[in-house]
């Protein structure tokens, strides 16, 4: 029996980023940067008020500090002017927040400083020079490196990029994959389940969650296990993927004769791993590019399971992402859990706060059965029991793998 480390060293490092493409900047949020962004203009491109006020030569106003300074106002800029002006000593000229300052102005008055005249203003407060001024250059100075190649792109980066200037930008794409899931037993959801018949239900789940993980994701949907069939589909698929996962076909003869038919195709490894669930899996790289390929099991939780734990790191890593694994904590335990000896236990829970000292808690859920989704639909978290252990008692600190759906 394989161990996990070893069965996800293979998955990881077939890892392999998307070729960078060029994008609109509002379609680049949530990717990574693949160039660095050099600005090629300032920002602000010019000296502009910061408040609504007046804009003055500071050495005008220096008295107020011991007596009101009483000053001419000779006009009025409004945000969005390009009509150039200049300011004698002894003036003051109305401007609006984001307005140019005029010629041989050096600070801004805010209103609250004065009388708030349009004709003849009064200072009450002095102010010093650069006082209330956005400068040219003062954020971003021409040539310097607006978004550097690696960054994640969020809200902030997709203004910068708009404020220097720049419409495209140039992202390392979101990995694709393909779902399919594998039986004649299934059906699609529209359909009502005849005997021994059951609805599909991995193709949805698994798609919903390479979403999470920051994939592109083709939902396939259900392929017969004929083996023909199955090879078209998965070839088709190789051509527009980076990763392809398929739920159902890990066990018995059916993985055999899986194995048969896409042995032209590279070589697909169906094995144990000591894990639990989902310890029956395959894993392979596949057609003229070496996509890597994943078999998971049918049963939906266990499915998932495996998904988290083998195949969202590789979607992750292929994202570039320096940590491709999910955050984990240690937390008392509510209820005491049984393992498997041998085998890592992948338990699914309920993270919880303390509110008196703050401490994590996990309550774990439904243990009882591999097969049982609805206790992974209320868990938010993983407890991760080594292969050495098989009972932990109430009270006992353990480790558990947070699972927030984005990130």
């Amino acid at each position: 029996m394989r161990s996990v480390d070893e069965q996800l060293g293979r998955a990881l490092a077939a890892a392999v980023r998307p070729a960078p493409v060029r994008v609109a900047i509002s379609e680049a949020q949530g990717l990574q940067c693949a160039e660095e962004v050099v600005a090629e203009r300032a920002l602000p491109g010019f000296d502009q008020a910061a408040v609504d006020g007046y804009a003055v030569r500071s050495v005008d106003v220096q008295a107020a500090g011991t007596e009101p300074v009483v000053l001419p106002v000779v006009g009025e800029i409004p945000t969005g002017s390009r009509q150039p002006r200049r300011l004698q000593p002894g003036q003051a000229v109305r401007v609006d927040t984001g307005a140019p300052l005029p010629t041989l102005a050096d600070a801004v008055v805010p209103l609250d400083y004065t009388d708030g005249h349009h004709a003849r203003v009064t200072v009450n407060q002095p102010v010093p020079s650069a006082a209330f001024v956005r400068r040219t250059g003062e954020d971003v100075q021409t040539g310097d490196v607006a978004v550097r190649r690696g960054a994640a792109i969020g809200a902030a980066q997709v203004g910068l990029l708009a404020a220097v200037g720049r419409a495209k930008v140039l992202v390392y794409p979101r990995p694709r994959v393909s779902v399919i899931s594998l039986g004649d037993e299934l059906v699609d959801i529209d359909r009502t389940p005849g005997q021994g018949q059951v609805y599909d239900v991995n193709s949805f789940s698994l798609a919903a969650a390479a979403r999470d993980a920051g994939a592109e994701v083709s939902r396939v949907g259900i392929v017969p296990s004929d083996s023909r069939r199955l090879r078209e589909a998965i070839e088709g698929r190789l051509l527009l993927s980076e990763i392809v996962v398929i739920a159902g076909g890990v066990g018995g003869q059916t993985a055999e004769s899986i194995r048969a038919a896409l042995s032209d195709l590279g070589d697909i490894d169906m094995t144990r791993v000591a894990m639990h669930p989902g310890s029956v899996q395959g894993f392979g790289r596949l057609g003229p590019d070496a996509v890597p390929t994943f078999f998971l099991p049918s049963n939906p939780m266990s499915a998932l399971v495996v998904f988290e734990v083998m195949v969202r790191p590789l979607i992750r890593a292929a994202q570039g992402k320096r940590n491709p694994h999910r955050r984990q904590i240690n937390a008392r335990l509510l209820s005491p859990i049984m393992s498997v000896k041998g085998r890592r236990g992948f338990l699914r829970a309920q993270l919880l706060r303390d509110d008196n000292n703050g401490e994590y808690l996990a309550q774990p859920l439904g243990q009882s059965g591999s097969h049982l989704l609805a206790s992974l639909a209320e868990a938010n978290c993983l407890i991760l029991v080594d292969d050495e252990t098989t009972e932990v008692v109430v009270g006992e600190e353990v480790q558990v793998s947070f699972l927030a759906q984005r990130g």
